[in-house]
């Protein structure tokens, strides 16, 4: 019976954290498709860290993980490139 119950326990803690969504390491084989794509500019307050899909996924993109949530994100986008600038050298000012 205490077996049964460890079991019971350990596969309920399983399914518990797989539900409280992903995580970066999980995005690696993720992809974004056309309709997930967020087409507004991100204040850049509310990024948090971004990951590039990888080579293989048919849409170029970059998950940018948000303060609550996180969005596919054309990485060719004016606002975006502004973003990496600025996070390479944040001592920079734009003109």
């Amino acid at each position: 019976m205490r077996i049964s119950l460890a079991l019971l326990v350990l596969l309920l803690a399983a399914a518990w954290t797989g539900s409280h969504g992903i995580s970066f390491r999980s995005l690696r084989a993720k992809c974004c498709s056309k309709e997930m794509f967020y087409h507004q500019k991100i204040q850049e307050s509310r990024i948090v860290g971004y990951l590039e899909t990888p080579s293989t996924c048919t849409h170029r993109a970059v998950f940018v993980k948000l303060l609550k949530g996180m969005v596919c994100v054309d990485p060719d986008k004016k606002w975006f490139q502004e973003y990496l600038r600025k996070q390479k050298n944040p001592n920079s000012t734009s003109t």
